[in-house]
């Protein structure tokens, strides 16, 4: 009898849609065009250009920083020259001040980052810096800089080290390929971090849709000392959220507010370790990324290495274009992915995929009243009340949204994906998030206009 495998209350079951570019191998691709670096690709200070136009870079050179803290630095993918310097319009159809260079094709390398053979002997401190300045972030999509991620506050003890292999976003096998093709650097990434941590247990959750990667990654670990472990989990979305990872590992639930650092856990990417283990050991920072350029409107669906930079155009240009004109392009997945408004942008750190639908596939359905069956309750994995926080939104009662528990929303679009209404939840939860955070920020103002009369 086989045992249950760890999940966490609520979830839906979406077909997984994973057969396109599951069994293709990462291919490494070369762009022609210019290459053009938006400055925020993290969570956090958005980097300063520190070169100017006319300036010759190298591949892997510092092209823009920060002095915040919460931040981290951008790196040309490329050897050429700075062409411009001015706004951009970015994959989330917002502008950006971006540094654009022309590749001269040569890709001339900037070997700045010395490389260590021995982890074990280099300083944690010395650990964080080099992560820092290879412009790691979180590649699972959020892009929170890596090394503040690692450097918990005083008095928080690790326990639990929590890779996210799981991937559960239909589509998507960019993490998956990698765990398949780069195993050894993503268990040394693992190493590395408990290097930092070394009271920690190393987690690697994987969903149990991807058997292969289970069998490469506990090959692997066969060889270590027993501090790390592949726990293969039950097929639900989102299983690989951060919260739902640190519940179906540790038993513990974040209280809201909370971080996963004050439950003693710490929960990292796949391709995030990838790039700890090369930034640390081989001295290269985060230059590319992979993308699964993949949908039904895609004629050779593909798992593509693309330099930070590349434009969404050559991408699809290099899956074979398009079988037909597509109803939607998604950045990401089709449950939290980002529509987008064109194709003429380029892929940051936190591109895990570019989606292309068919009107097929992207049926836009109108909504109609709710009909208060329950089913984006029972789906919501935070326990919320969808419903309810739908119905306060649009009232634009901000302040009853925040006391329902709305800022816990974790944006999955579970609810959105079960009700039988066609409710935008997800979005007007959304809106409810930004309508209490503009409130907030409103609020100190108030205070001073007060103070002065």
């Amino acid at each position: 009898m086989s045992l249950k495998l760890p999940t966490f209350r609520g979830g839906i079951h979406p077909p997984d849609n994973k057969a396109m570019t599951a069994h293709k191998r990462i291919e490494a691709f070369r762009p022609a065009g210019d290459l053009v670096y938006p400055m925020s690709q993290h969570i956090g200070a958005p980097c300063a250009p520190i070169v100017k136009k006319g300036d010759k870079v190298l591949a892997g050179q510092k092209i823009a920083d920060a002095e915040a803290f919460v931040s981290a630095p951008v790196l040309s993918s490329v050897s050429g020259t700075v062409k411009e310097i001015g706004m951009r319009m970015t994959i989330s159809g917002s502008m950006d001040q971006c540094v654009v260079v022309e590749n001269d094709g040569e890709y001339s390398y900037d070997a700045t980052l010395p490389p260590h053979d021995d982890f074990k002997s280099v300083d944690p401190k010395e650990c964080l810096r080099i992560i820092r300045e290879a412009g790691i972030v979180g590649m699972g999509g959020a892009a929170f800089p890596t090394h503040v991620k690692l450097s918990p506050p005083p008095g928080k003890k690790i326990r639990w080290i929590i890779v996210n292999g799981a991937e559960c976003e239909p589509f998507l096998n960019c993490d998956n390929r990698l765990m398949l093709e780069q195993p050894e650097a993503i268990v040394g990434g693992l190493e590395i971090c408990m290097h930092l941590f070394p009271d920690a247990k190393g987690i690697i959750a994987i969903e149990n849709n991807k058997p292969d990667a289970v069998a490469c990654i506990q090959e692997r670990l066969a060889e270590r000392d027993g501090s790390m472990k592949v726990i293969p989990h039950e097929v639900k979305y989102p299983q690989g959220a951060e919260k739902m990872l640190i519940y179906t590992v540790t038993g513990q639930e974040i209280p809201p507010g909370a971080l996963p650092a004050d439950v003693g856990c710490l929960v990292i990417n796949v391709r995030t370790l990838f790039h700890i283990w090369t930034a640390i050991v081989d001295g290269v920072p985060v230059v590319d990324r992979v993308i699964s350029v993949v949908g039904d409107a895609i004629a050779t669906p593909k798992n593509i290495l693309a330099p930070l930079g590349t434009s969404v155009r050559e991408l699809i240009d290099a899956a074979e274009g398009f079988t037909e004109e597509p109803a939607k392009i998604l950045s990401g997945g089709p449950m939290m992915g980002i529509s987008m408004r064109s194709i003429d942008v380029p892929v940051m750190k936190g591109t895990s995929g570019i989606l292309a639908l068919s009107a097929r596939s992207a049926r836009h359905l109108e909504e109609s009243n709710c009909i208060r069956c329950g089913r984006c309750v029972t789906a919501c994995p935070m326990g919320l009340l969808p419903s309810s926080l739908d119905r306060v939104v649009r009232l634009r009662e901000y302040g009853e949204f925040e006391a329902l528990g709305g800022m816990n929303c974790i944006e999955c679009g579970s609810c959105t994906y079960v009700c039988p209404a066609q409710r935008h939840l997800t979005q007007t939860c959304r809106d409810g998030k930004a309508g209490v955070m503009a409130a907030r920020k409103k609020a100190p103002k108030a205070e001073g206009k007060g103070e002065k009369k």
